[in-house]
């Protein structure tokens, strides 16, 4: 929003979601959880490109509802987790895996810029958990450039 108040057109974009990383079955996942995921896949599954997953991966809590301050985003994700944090950390020790909040910005130069600095709640959660923030940066020139 701009200073009056006004929605602001923006070509950013940005992406949140969790992700489990590991050797594990993602319908074990899904089942202590009791979450449906966004995604999962096993060692063997096929990729799209037809080569083989060498490693699990079980994500939820996709947020695409794009917010400058994307600190809104993540606690959407992590919403749904914030009363699983002893069960979250169960599964990790339970199957030696890894956790993730995925940031997936896509922004253009001379666009307005996203202030991907996370809160306190979602630090905490991720101290708690021990959950790793990865930030994966896609920067496009401006329209003006092209």
């Amino acid at each position: 929003m701009d200073r009056k108040g006004k929605m602001m057109k923006t070509k950013n974009k940005c992406y949140t979601y969790f992700r489990i990383v590991g050797d594990f079955d993602p319908d074990e996942i899904s089942a202590r959880l009791g979450i449906i995921p966004n995604d999962s896949w096993k060692p063997g599954d096929l990729r799209k490109d037809g080569s083989v997953h060498t490693f699990s991966s079980w994500t939820c809590g996709r947020c695409d509802e794009y917010d400058v301050c994307v600190e809104n985003q993540m606690r959407k994700t992590i919403s749904g987790l914030l009363g699983k944090i002893d069960l979250l950390n169960q599964i990790r020790n339970d199957f030696d895996v890894s956790f993730y909040l995925e940031i997936v910005p896509e922004i253009y130069v001379n666009d307005t810029i996203p202030c991907l600095a996370p809160s306190l709640d979602v630090i905490d959660f991720c101290h708690a958990t021990r959950t790793e923030i990865d930030i994966d940066l896609y920067v496009y020139p401006s329209e003006d450039e092209k």
